[in-house]
């Protein structure tokens, strides 16, 4: 089953505070929690579900982080630390997160147990689904960040009712059914005395009111199809695979409900000068055969367009490489080390085919004992390409 959004599942607007995520927070463990549902399955997930979203938004830089990129961390796919990653969060642990929700230490003692009348309950707002969006991504605009602009197809708020989903001069009426709390109580004998379990009420879907006459335009939705412009900041350091989540630039949601998020997945465009390897870039350096053996400087690109001279020193061997701090990309908003490096392999250029006067000199050197290398010498370059090929 697909994760829900966290501030849906706690009911919560994405600018609540850390006080209303912790109640509402509260309210659901009170009605999902295993003692008040015994064997029932249905129940225990949605308990574990509400704690796993408390778990997030309630530490600030979790919730940021959330915000950002959704269910998908900065590394890509990993999730989050405990739940989203299989950390293996268990029922202990989000039992001891009561004390901070609750004020006791893993109880429920304090607020009057389960039993007695049941608390008024916030008529639900309907969120807007989320959409995804693909962006192609160059090496030089994951080094330094960008900033994309997309033409998205969505609902969006009826101007015609502003939402509301009534026609100009009529509003919503209170629901008959559940007198606008949009939930239908019902009491009942349990081994914990009298309990009331709560439902979606049936004739408003929770909302609270009811609507008769509808908007024309709309149909009573209070969302229409539009469309937007919507800039989206990726920030530097993103790779291959990751999402970002930008909040509240999805579908609107029916009756000025909540909207939805866009995700934005992360792909990129193959380049010709570097190889991406993590945060490091990876540089292959053809030399011609007089410069690495008497050596030189030679100049070479960095990602951010500028060129930079490195030594080479005499005799060079093939597969030798040099590291250039912090010329890689950095890490995305901070996470990891600060950036990574330029990583230079450097091979050694050997023609296909000689004049006569080349094959003359070429012909004489070989007969020289410095040019035939020893032993140690044949195992050392036959030991770096095995490593670079394992």
């Amino acid at each position: 089953m697909a994760k829900r959004d966290y501030y849906e599942v706690l009911g919560v607007d994405k600018k609540a505070s850390e006080e209303e995520i912790k109640k509402a927070y509260r309210k659901i463990a009170i009605k999902y929690h295993p003692d008040r549902n015994p064997g029932d399955k249905q129940a225990e997930d949605k308990f574990k579900e509400a704690a796993e979203a408390y778990d997030v938004l309630h530490d600030a830089q979790k919730r940021q982080r959330y915000d950002q990129f959704g269910f998908n961390g900065p590394e890509g796919m990993g999730g989050f630390e405990g739940f989203g990653a299989g950390g293996g969060f268990t029922m202990d642990d989000i039992f001891s997160m009561f004390g901070d929700v609750f004020g006791g230490h893993g109880g429920f003692g304090g607020f009057g147990g389960f039993g007695g009348r049941g608390e008024y309950r916030k008529p639900a707002k309907h969120r807007g689904s989320d959409l995804r969006l693909k962006v192609n991504l160059t090496l030089q605009e994951v080094a330094t960040g960008v900033t994309k602009k997309f033409k998205v197809k969505k609902d969006v708020t009826c101007q015609h009712c502003h939402g509301s989903g009534a026609e100009k001069d009529s509003a919503g009426e209170t629901c008959p059914t559940c007198h606008g709390s949009g939930v239908e109580v019902r009491t009942q004998q349990s081994i914990f005395g009298m309990m009331q379990t709560q439902t979606v009420c049936h004739t408003c879907g929770g909302e609270g009111m009811v609507i008769k006459n509808k908007c024309n335009q709309c149909g009573g939705s209070g969302v229409v199809k539009g469309e937007e412009v919507v800039e989206i900041s990726i920030p530097a350091g993103v790779a291959e695979g990751m999402v970002v989540n930008v909040p509240n630039k999805g579908n609107a949601g029916r009756r000025n409900g909540m909207t939805g998020n866009i995700q934005v997945f992360i792909t990129e465009e193959k380049n010709d000068t570097f190889i991406r390897d993590g945060q490091d870039l990876i540089y292959n350096l053809l030399l011609d055969f007089p410069t690495a053996a008497i050596g030189g400087n030679v100049e070479i690109p960095t990602i951010d367009g500028s060129k930079v001279k490195i030594k080479i020193d005499p005799g060079t061997q093939p597969g030798k490489t040099l590291r250039l701090r912090g010329k890689g990309l950095p890490a995305v908003q901070g996470y990891g080390n600060v950036t990574g490096d330029e990583v230079v392999n450097i091979s050694v250029y050997v023609p296909k085919t000689l004049s006569r006067e080349e094959k003359e000199t070429l012909e004489n050197l070989q007969q020289s004992d410095n040019f035939k290398g020893d032993i140690s010498t044949k195992k050392s370059i036959f030991e770096k390409f095995r490593n670079y090929f394992s």
